[in-house]
């Protein structure tokens, strides 16, 4: 009954002899013939092994205790579930926040295209003796041009992506 009840006890709280005898300051074998019933703790170890175990000593010494297969897999079932539902709202998430970079992007290139499309390059018309106008005109000159040729490729790519989180959604 005492052997039963240790080795079922410990395999319940996850352990393996050679851990347990650690704790108890033992070696493994110890356990092993405890577990066997080849011998018994002492009291000073009964004590001990109550204490590695968080078991009281009646229940060591008491009736056998059933192990509870059925009850730990109905456990370790629901916290994969809780785990799996955890690991679905993280997708989601990071599926809402890249559709809106995605969204942000291409909104921000539209209005940004307007917006030069407005103001229709007026700084062409600056006076460009001025070193200080100068370096400022071709400065913004250079960034339409950048913008021009990169915004396309920005602006599809931002829509390809919107599409594709929409697709993956589904």
């Amino acid at each position: 009954m005492l052997s039963e009840n240790i080795r079922v006890i410990r395999k319940k709280r996850g352990l393996s002899q050679e851990e347990l005898a650690v704790k108890l300051n033992v070696v493994r074998q110890t356990i092993s013939k405890w577990e066997n019933g080849l011998s018994v703790p002492d009291s000073e170890l009964l004590l001990r092994l109550s204490d590695a175990l968080d078991t009281p000593v009646s229940k060591l010494l008491g009736e056998t205790v059933e192990p509870a297969e059925a009850d730990d897999l109905k456990v370790i079932s629901q916290k994969l579930e809780v785990i799996n539902y955890q690991l679905s709202l993280q997708q989601q998430s990071k599926r809402r926040i890249t559709k809106l970079c995605f969204l942000v992007c291409a909104l921000s290139i539209v209005v940004l295209t307007i917006l030069l499309y407005y103001l229709n390059s007026s700084y062409l018309e600056w006076d460009y003796q001025d070193v200080e106008t100068a370096v400022l005109g071709v400065a913004f000159h250079s960034l339409e041009w950048m913008f021009i040729r990169i915004a396309p490729v920005i602006l599809i790519g931002s829509i390809a992506g919107l599409i594709f989180t929409k697709r993956n959604a589904m």
